[in-house]
């Protein structure tokens, strides 16, 4: 798989055009060489780099814990422990994020059930927004 556009590369990799060419900015995929007329060609190598990153991404990991990752996939670079300790953090984040969420969800439920949802200048909603009351 030699000499693929930035456009069948995305493809290949299932992202946006314009996600390629960000991940390049931001130095997370590597330059690709260039064919005789100056266009960007892509190999194997990019396609699996990339498709790392997209599925890093999908698991939530940010950009900087992705260039990690990258670096541990390095040969002589490669670390089973770090790779855990990394995703444990980012677990505990996950978890806790989702801690949160059902937090905000049991709020947002209570509140919407003491709505009557009539035309009214009484609103349990509007309150509960007003309120300088934490959750």
């Amino acid at each position: 798989m030699k000499g693929l556009t930035t456009g069948k590369l995305a493809d290949a990799a299932g992202v946006h055009l314009e996600t390629v060419r960000y991940y390049e900015r931001i130095g997370l995929m590597p330059e690709p060489g260039r064919t005789g007329g100056g266009y960007r060609s892509y190999g194997t190598e990019h396609v699996r780099r990339l498709s790392f990153i997209r599925r890093a991404r999908e698991l939530g990991f940010s950009i900087d814990e992705i260039r990690t990752l990258l670096a541990m996939t390095q040969p002589g670079h490669a670390s089973c422990a770090d790779a855990r300790a990394l995703t444990m953090t980012h677990l505990d984040d996950v978890r806790a994020k989702i801690s949160d969420l059902l937090k905000l969800e049991r709020i947002l439920a209570a509140t919407v059930e003491m709505c009557s949802g009539d035309v009214t200048p009484a609103c349990p909603v509007l309150d509960m927004l007003a309120s300088d009351a934490g959750f």
